[in-house]
């Protein structure tokens, strides 16, 4: 039987017994291919939307932790040094030159509300820029009050100091001069001293009622002065000074700490929201919605598969229906 049909109908033997095959094996590889490939882009996709979600999400948790460190240090370690000109004024003397008044100058700090952080120690002084002249030589000791006034120019502390110049033996003087009258008569130099002035060592900011302005008196119509300045200078301990003295490392520790902490609240905020009785409700409702779905899906590929049976079955049918035809007329 088999070989009277290859003798009677060899193209249609071909096409059943080796065209077909070929095709149904040809799609078929064609297909997994397909399917391998959809489901490794797939998982490509998924791993680059992962990373993505990953690096983002920690990207900002860092930044988050560098801004909270940045604005705690700017918040919690002040400015460490201040410097205010003091421009003395005084009374000339109408009938004799020299000075007729103390010289004292005023001192505007600020006009906010607070200019010192509270709870910080300051270490406040007046430097005196004073010429190595005879009358400052002769002078001798002299008094520096200094006053510190409030709003409405109300008194908070008053502190007077006596200073003077370094001193300097005969001897010591001329090996100085001749050493540096190089840099002296070149201008480099010049024959001065800085005077410090120490009023607080140890000044802290008082709760309603801060500093605003400041009141200098030098208590001496001798004294020559070339200009002075008013300095201000926090003293940190504790966190504030490892923070200021080494402040990569407590950059670093800061930033480190404020991300774990930052980390740990996130962590347990997503674990409460997947775990909520809200996300619960909504996870079942999408999946029933799933389950609907691939039932109307399943419906659809039964019909569809019932369909196509019935068309192979009316093609078979037609087939045989052919070839029996030719082999009665034969």
């Amino acid at each position: 039987m088999i070989s009277t049909s290859i003798f009677r109908s060899p193209r249609e033997y071909y096409r059943l017994k080796l065209k077909l095959p070929v095709i149904a094996f040809a799609y078929h590889t064609v297909e997994l291919f397909k399917s391998k490939t959809r489901s490794g882009a797939e998982q490509v996709r998924t791993t680059i939307f992962r990373g993505t979600l990953v690096s983002v999400t920690v990207a900002a948790l860092v930044w988050l932790s560098i801004l909270m460190y940045v604005s705690f240090y700017y918040a919690y370690v002040p400015k460490v040094a201040y410097e205010k000109p003091v421009h003395l004024q005084f009374d000339t003397c109408e009938y004799e030159s020299g000075l007729c008044s103390f010289p004292s100058a005023h001192v505007e700090l600020t006009t906010r509300q607070q200019f010192l952080m509270l709870g910080q120690p300051y270490k406040m002084e007046l430097v005196l820029e004073m010429p190595e002249s005879p009358a400052n030589k002769n002078l001798g000791m002299f008094m520096v009050c200094v006053d510190f006034r409030g709003k409405q120019r109300k008194l908070i502390s008053r502190s007077c100091r006596s200073t003077m110049l370094h001193y300097r033996s005969s001897t010591l003087e001329f090996l100085y001069t001749v050493a540096l009258s190089p840099f002296l008569m070149m201008g480099s130099l010049e024959e001065k001293q800085d005077v410090a002035v120490e009023l607080y060592e140890d000044y802290e900011e008082i709760e309603n009622n801060a500093v605003t302005d400041i009141y200098v008196e030098i208590q001496s119509r001798k004294v020559e002065i070339y200009s002075a300045k008013f300095l201000i200078n926090a003293k940190f301990t504790g966190i504030r000074y490892i923070m200021f003295n080494w402040p990569v490392l407590s950059a670093c520790i800061g930033i480190t700490t404020n991300l774990f902490f930052i980390a740990l609240i996130v962590m347990i905020s997503w674990y409460q929201l997947i775990h909520s009785e809200e996300y619960l409700k909504y996870v079942n409702s999408k999946k029933q919605l799933e389950m609907f779905d691939n039932d109307l899906l399943n419906d659809d590929d039964s019909n569809s598969s019932s369909v196509e049976d019935a068309s192979l079955l009316e093609k078979d049918v037609k087939r045989r229906g052919s070839v029996e035809d030719v082999s009665g007329q034969e």
